[in-house]
C-alpha cells in the first residue's frame, strides 16, 4: 500500500527522507550485524531507521582559530556512500586531516562528519556543527528555498560525482522493456528522493497518455525503511518494478532472476549529482577563501589518486565508515569497488563541463531548474510559497573558475566529447527495444516539411533539453501522422519532416549526426486509437493530434 503523508508532516518528510539521497542504505544482514556490534548506540534514526554511527555528531562545538586551523577544522557533513571517496583519501583515509595527506599538504584543517540520519542544513548551519554539506543537485533544489525561509543561505562549490547507471528503472517482467510499459504496474520507490524525480522525468517525456501516466501505481516506501525496504518489496514481489540506486541496486538484480533495467542513468549521465553546499555566511567573509579553495583543490586531487587507485579508495570508505566495514565482511571489497563503476568521480575538467565553463551547456543549473519544477508540482515543499532560487543563484563559482585558471588543459579537455557515436554504436543500439519515446507537437503547414521559427523553438525547448539529459544515447527521430489521408503520402511527408527536425538538431545544435536515424512511420504507430479516442479521455482532434507528433525514441549504448 502507498504511504501518504499527512499535510503537517509532509514537508518534514520531504526534507528527511530526502537525506536518503546518495546514501547508501542498510541492507537487512547489515543492519542487525551493526546493532549487535554497537549495543550501545541511539536507537534508531527517523531517516532509514538505521543505528547513529559512532562518528555521527550533529552538534559539534565550533572550535577557535581561523577556519581551516587545527582548533576550528572546515567541518562537512557527509553520509555513508561511495561517492565521497575520494575526500576521505585527500584526508589520508581519515575523518581528520592526517600528517602527509593531501588537505594537510595543502595547510588545510578538514573534519569530515558521518551524519547518516541527515540533519537540515538549517540545524548544521544555525548549530555550526558543519559550515559544508552534501547534497544531491535535486534534494538541493527543494532544501535551498526553504534553507532561504530560515532566515539562512548556501551555494554549491564543486560537484564531487555523476551518476552513471547507479539509479535505475528495474523490473521483473522480461515483457517490461520500456517506460511505456510501466502503464498498470507498480513502482516501488522513496518519495522525494533522485528516483522519485528521475521516475517522474522519464514518465513525463514518454509517450503514455495523460490517463496512462496516471495509472502508473507509486508504491512510496516508509522514509524509515530506506532503499533496503524498496529492494525487499521489489524482491518478493510485492511490486513489479523499483528505482533504487546501489548498493541495493546491485543487489536486486543480484537477487531476481530475470531483473533487469529499462531506464538508468548510465543512459540519463547528465541527470543526477551530488554537490558539497556551503554556508553563505562563511563564502562571503574574505579571510575564508582560501580556505574554501583549498578544500575544493583538495578533493579535486583526490579524485586524481582515488582513480588511480581505486583500493586506496576502497580503504578509505572502510578505514572511516562504519556501513563499508560491516559490507566489506559481508560482501568482499570487490563489491564495495565494483560499485565504482556506476559513477564517475568528478574531476576539474568534469566540474567545467558539467558547469558550462568550457563553452557548453551549464548541465547543473539545468538540472536544478527541471527538479525545483518536478518537486514544485509534487508539493514537496515545506512552505509552498518558498522563494523561486535562480540556478545561477545555487552555485558559487569561484572556486572551479580558480582552478581552471591555473589548469589550461582542464578547460581543453572539458570542451572535448565525452561519448562518441558512430554508425555502428548506433545499429547495435537501435537493435533494443528503446527505453522511452518522447513525442513532441513540432507543428508543420498543410503538406510542408518546413520548420518554422515556432518549430524550431518547440525542439529547442521540449527535445533539446531530452536529449541533453541523455548524454550516452542514440536517437531515433521519427515522423508520424494521424489516419486522415492516404497512407502512401503520410508515410513519405512523415520521412521528410522528420529529416528535417534531424537537420536542424545537427546544425543547430550540433548533434552528431551518427547519434540519430530518421524515419518515417505515417499512420502506422499511433499512440492512440482514433476510432475509440475516449478510451485515452482525449476529443478525436486531440487523438490526433497526439498521433501526429515527431517522436524522439531513446536507446541506451
Amino acid at each position: 500500500m502507498a504511504y501518504q503523508p499527512t499535510g503537517l508532516t509532509k514537508g518534514l518528510i520531504a526534507i528527511v527522507a530526502l537525506g536518503l539521497i546518495g546514501s547508501v542504505s542498510w541492507n537487512f544482514f547489515l543492519k542487525e550485524k551493526f546493532n549487535a556490534q554497537q549495543e550501545n548506540r541511539p536507537a534508531a534514526s527517523a531517516a532509514g531507521g538505521n543505528a547513529a554511527p559512532a562518528q555521527s555528531s550533529p552538534v559539534l562545538p565550533a572550535g577557535s582559530g581561523p577556519l581551516g586551523s587545527a582548533g576550528k577544522p572546515l567541518r562537512v557533513s557527509l553520509v555513508s556512500f561511495h561517492g565521497y571517496a575520494p575526500a576521505l583519501v585527500a584526508n589520508g583515509n581519515s575523518l581528520k586531516t592526517k600528517a602527509g595527506s593531501i588537505y594537510d599538504k595543502l595547510g588545510v584543517n578538514v573534519e569530515f562528519v558521518i551524519n547518516d540520519d541527515i540533519p537540515t542544513l538549517t540545524t548544521l548551519f544555525e548549530s555550526k556543527a558543519a559550515m559544508c554539506a552534501w547534497r544531491t543537485s535535486d534534494f538541493w533544489a527543494q532544501e535551498q528555498p526553504n534553507l532561504r525561509n530560515a532566515g539562512h543561505d548556501g551555494k554549491a562549490v564543486i560537484v564531487v560525482d555523476n551518476t552513471q547507471g547507479g539509479d535505475a528503472v528495474i523490473v521483473r517482467d522480461a515483457a517490461v522493456q520500456k517506460i511505456e510499459d510501466l502503464n498498470g504496474k507498480s513502482v516501488a520507490l522513496l518519495q522525494y528522493t533522485p528516483s522519485h524525480g528521475m521516475l517522474i522525468d522519464a514518465i513525463d517525456n514518454s509517450s503514455m497518455t495523460a490517463r496512462a501516466k496516471k495509472q502508473v501505481k507509486t508504491i512510496f516506501i516508509k522514509p524509515e525503511g530506506g532503499t533496503s525496504e524498496v529492494r525487499a518489496a521489489f524482491v518478493a514481489g510485492n511490486v513489479d518494478a523499483a528505482v533504487l540506486w546501489d548498493p541495493d541496486l546491485s543487489l536486486a538484480l543480484r537477487d531476481v532472476k530475470g531483473a533487469h533495467v529499462i531506464y538508468s542513468t548510465k543512459t540519463a549521465t547528465n541527470l543526477i549529482y551530488d554537490v558539497m553546499v556551503c554556508d553563505q555566511r562563511e563564502l562571503a567573509k574574505p579571510e575564508n577563501e582560501a580556505v574554501f579553495q583549498k578544500f575544493v583543490d583538495g578533493w579535486l586531487e583526490g579524485v586524481t589518486a582515488s582513480r588511480a587507485n581505486p583500493d586506496q579508495a576502497v580503504d578509505a570508505l572502510i578505514a572511516t565508515e562504519d556501513f563499508f566495514k560491516v559490507l566489506a565482511e559481508k560482501e568482499g571489497k570487490p563489491f564495495i569497488k565494483g560499485l565504482f563503476a556506476n559513477l564517475v568521480w568528478t574531476d576539474l575538467a568534469d566540474n567545467a563541463r558539467i558547469l558550462g565553463l568550457a563553452g557548453g551547456v551549464n548541465h547543473y543549473e539545468r538540472v536544478y531548474g527541471r527538479f525545483d519544477q518536478i518537486y514544485r508540482a509534487e508539493g514537496s515543499l515545506a512552505n509552498p510559497k518558498s522563494p523561486v532560487v535562480s540556478p545561477q543563484d545555487s552555485f558559487d563559482y569561484r572556486f572551479i573558475k580558480a582552478g581552471l585558471a591555473r589548469n589550461a588543459s582542464a578547460s581543453v579537455q572539458a570542451a572535448k566529447p565525452v561519448e562518441t557515436f558512430s554508425d555502428k554504436g548506433r545499429a547495435t543500439a537501435l537493435a533494443a527495444p528503446a527505453s522511452v519515446t518522447k513525442p513532441v507537437a513540432v507543428s508543420f503547414a498543410s503538406g510542408s516539411a518546413e520548420l518554422s521559427k515556432r518549430a524550431q523553438q518547440t525542439i529547442d525547448r521540449e527535445m533539446v533539453p531530452f536529449i541533453e539529459n541523455n548524454g550516452s544515447a542514440y536517437f531515433e527521430v521519427s515522423g508520424n501522422t494521424d489516419s486522415v489521408g492516404s497512407a502512401a503520402a503520410n508515410q513519405a511527408l512523415s520521412e521528410v519532416r522528420a529529416r528535417a527536425v534531424a537537420s536542424y538538431l545537427e546544425k543547430q545544435w550540433e548533434i552528431p549526426k551518427a547519434r540519430l536515424r530518421v524515419a518515417g512511420y505515417g499512420s502506422s504507430r499511433p499512440l492512440c486509437d482514433e476510432a475509440n479516442p475516449a478510451s485515452a479521455d482525449l476529443s478525436l482532434d486531440e487523438c490526433r493530434a497526439l498521433n501526429r507528433s515527431t517522436r524522439l525514441a531513446v536507446f541506451g549504448k
